[in-house]
């Protein structure tokens, strides 16, 4: 079953929920890996896409997502960040993208023009990519960062629509397709992902997959959830290795063209995994740190990926 489905993606084809979720279970892992690898060779290229992230304000957020340390209902401490200072040190790393990220539902109104500043001043002191991540912004705000420079919007979706509610009730899901879908249609690339070992189920990490291939997004976040103390989910054990490896690949067979970006929770697996990880479909790595909790050295992962054969 295995062959015969890579051959059909090799060829232009699909897979469907049922046989994604088939393989997840049935798949022998090493050729699962194998043939994921080979689908991301004959659409991707061999670079890989890096980006990282600035955590542009503190929290106090009043979303009441129970994985994320920013938000007022939950008791963890975060910091600031210097976005210019940030900036021109990813690029001489070597980084390709940039990305500033805010807490809550969506940047106040007040505050569109201050960030529309730093981007144009980005813009004119580094050659970065830039990318926003600013909750639910209506289609005049995201005109305005569009205009300061901005190509991709951010949205995770962070779970399937069926697990949502389990985990945030302040917003809705299909709020955020909003956004996306309003993003797009001014032309803005789209970067949606989200977080797995939350407690969803493997088929419901399938749901979220195809629910990103509707959205036609260009670069799909894999975060690993990282237990936050003082957060709903500080308890939740963590998911195996196998089970990221095996999430990463069926990703691939569902989004055999889009960019699969090793994100939040990976410094916690051990190199060789990392390692694995870019045999199995991923070929983006979100560098640096991950807003809230330690990310990668930029060095290593760039050894890491020319090991990988990047």
């Amino acid at each position: 079953m295995l062959q015969k489905i890579k051959e059909r993606i090799l060829a232009g084809g699909e897979i469907t929920p049922d046989e994604a979720l088939e393989l997840a279970q049935k798949a022998i892992r090493s050729d699962l890996y194998a043939a994921a690898d080979e689908i991301r060779k004959k659409f991707c290229n061999k670079t890989l896409d890096t980006c990282s992230i600035i955590n542009a304000r503190s929290g106090h957020c009043p979303e009441n997502c129970k994985w994320c340390a920013q938000s007022a209902h939950h008791h963890t401490q975060i910091e600031t960040y210097d976005a210019i200072s940030i900036a021109r040190l990813n690029e001489q790393q070597g980084i390709k993208r940039l990305s500033l990220v805010t807490s809550g539902r969506r940047i106040k109104a007040s505050e569109i023009d201050y960030f529309c500043d730093i981007y144009r001043k980005m813009g004119e002191e580094t050659h970065l990519h830039l990318c926003a991540s600013m909750g639910l912004l209506k289609r005049e705000e995201l005109e305005k960062l569009k205009a300061a420079g901005v190509k991709r919007y951010h949205c995770n979706l962070e779970t399937a629509s069926s697990y949502f509610s389990e985990l945030c009730t302040t917003h809705t899901i299909e709020q955020k397709k909003e956004t996306i879908r309003t993003a797009q249609e001014l032309g803005m690339e789209i970067c949606s992902g989200g977080i797995i070992g939350m407690g969803e189920t493997m088929k419901q990490r399938i749901e979220l997959a195809f629910e990103l291939k509707e959205l036609e997004v260009c670069s799909v976040p894999m975060n690993i959830l990282n237990p936050i103390p003082g957060t709903p989910l500080e308890h939740m054990p963590p998911i195996s290795d196998e089970e990221i490896l095996v999430t990463i690949a069926i990703f691939r067979f569902i989004l055999p063209r889009t960019f699969i970006r090793f994100a939040g929770g990976r410094a916690r697996l051990s190199r060789e995994t990392q390692k694995q990880a870019l045999s199995a479909g991923v070929n983006g790595l979100l560098m640096g740190d991950m807003l809230t909790t330690l990310g990668s050295g930029v060095n290593e992962d760039k050894s890491l990926a020319r090991e990988a054969g990047y």
